[in-house]
Order: structure tokens, then C-alpha cells, then sequence
């Protein structure tokens, strides 16, 4: 006889092995023999192979591209969020809310189209699209994840010689930190994954095969592009998720 005692206690899978073990399936999927078996099976129509090497280097030059989309919104929003939740910046709320709303609505291979003319083929029209396309998670986030913060925490810093910024620095960002992290993630995720749109202005990506695999209708170069880019985009939120666990740990007591 079994009782509770006697159960096998059960582990739960951290959250990152979702992410990383599909991320690394699809990492299998998109290169030349697995790919073109896949197509062959499926009885579609195959091109020219698009080298692991090339899939490689076009990898790393997504992964730059898409970082720094990432930083761009990541500090904008950051900014603006803190700004909505000080006395100076409270009335601009709404104002803020509409920008960043009106930001992420537009599409970002619109957003890339508009910028062309001005910004030139290359990352600049596509960094300007991920900056806009990750502005409101973050940004509301931010603000939301302020908000929380008690009114009394803010008094007792207050009271014990804290000027505002280190208010902001050492009590209410601390408390607010996972809320804000976790937008950022968000963020994190989208831009690898919308980075690919950087192809149509002539950025290296992994929408480059994608694309080209359209044009020359060939299947293989396409599966292998969609699935690098989803790989890429499920590797990026596995080690977000392993670095912030192992963060987690760090700071427990």
C-alpha cells in the first residue's frame, strides 16, 4: 500500500525547457538534410539548399540586429514608464499611453516601408520598427509595475534621508522589478522574431532565405528561414528564462 508518504515526489520542468527544447527542434529542422527531407516528404517543391554556414552567419547578424531593436525599446520604455509615474511627468500619461499605442499599431514592415525613403536600406529602417513595434509593453509595464508600489515604502524612504532617484533606485525599481522584466522578455522575444522583416529593407537575417525562397519559389531556402527564425526566437526566451532563474537563486536567501 501507497500512501502520501510513500509517492514519488514529482519535479517540476523549469520554464525555460519549453522554449529551449523547441527552440533547439527547430534549430534541427532548419538545416539542408532535415529541411529538404521534410520537403521531399511532403512532396513540394525543392531548390537550392541554403548552407548551415550561411544560416549561421545570418543567424548572428539577426541576433545583433534584433538586440539592438531590443535595447532601443527596452530604454525608451523604460524612460517613458518612469516618466508617467513622477509628479512631472503624470499629466503626460495619456499622451504617452496614445504615442505608444499609436507606435505598436502600425505594422512593422509599414513601419520599415515609411522609413525606407528616409532612413536608406540597412538596419537603420528596421531598428526604427522594432524600437516602436516593443515601446508599449515596456513602457506599461514599467508604469504599471511602479504603480503597485505603496505609498507608505515611498514615505518611509523619504523619511530616512532618500532623495527621489534613490528612491526610484534602490526601493521602488527593486519591487518593481518583476513585472518590468518580464515585459522586457516580452519585448525580447518580439524583436527576434519580427527582425526577419529586416530583409525586405535589405538587412542580413534570417528573412532573407524567407524571401528569397518566395521570389525563386523554393520551398527548401523558405523552411529553412522560418524555422531558423522561430528557433532563434524560442533560444532567445529559454535564456532569458534560465538567466533570470539563475538570478533568482542568486538573490534567495
Amino acid at each position: 500500500m501507497t500512501g502520501p508518504m510513500t509517492r514519488p515526489m514529482t519535479r517540476a520542468l523549469p520554464r525555460f525547457a519549453a522554449p529551449l527544447a523547441l527552440g533547439l527542434v527547430l534549430a534541427g529542422l532548419s538545416l539542408p538534410e532535415v529541411a529538404g527531407a521534410l520537403v521531399r516528404a511532403l512532396g513540394l517543391q525543392a531548390g537550392a539548399p541554403v548552407p548551415a554556414g550561411r544560416l549561421a552567419w545570418l543567424a548572428r547578424h539577426h541576433l545583433v540586429l534584433a538586440l539592438g531593436g531590443f535595447l532601443l525599446a527596452g530604454g525608451a520604455g523604460l524612460a517613458l514608464g518612469i516618466l508617467a509615474t513622477r509628479a512631472a511627468g503624470a499629466s503626460l500619461r495619456t499622451s504617452l499611453d496614445t504615442l505608444a499605442a499609436a507606435a505598436q499599431a502600425a505594422p512593422p514592415v509599414v513601419v520599415v516601408a515609411l522609413a525606407l525613403p528616409v532612413l536608406g536600406f540597412g538596419a537603420p529602417p528596421i531598428l526604427l520598427a522594432l524600437a516602436a513595434y516593443g515601446l508599449m509593453p515596456v513602457m506599461r509595464g514599467t508604469a504599471g509595475a511602479l504603480a503597485t508600489v505603496p505609498e507608505e515604502v515611498r514615505a518611509a524612504a523619504t523619511a530616512m534621508g532618500l532623495t527621489p532617484a534613490q528612491t526610484l533606485l534602490r526601493v521602488e525599481l527593486p519591487l518593481a522589478a518583476g513585472p518590468i522584466l518580464e515585459a522586457l522578455r516580452v519585448v525580447l522575444v518580439l524583436a527576434v522574431a519580427t527582425a526577419a522583416v529586416g530583409a525586405l529593407a535589405g538587412a542580413q537575417t534570417l528573412g532573407t532565405p524567407i524571401v528569397v525562397g518566395l521570389q525563386t519559389q523554393n520551398t527548401l531556402a523558405l523552411v529553412q528561414g522560418a524555422a531558423a527564425a522561430a528557433s532563434l526566437a524560442f533560444l532567445a526566451d529559454a535564456a532569458w528564462l534560465m538567466a533570470a532563474s539563475a538570478l533568482g537563486r542568486r538573490l534567495s536567501p
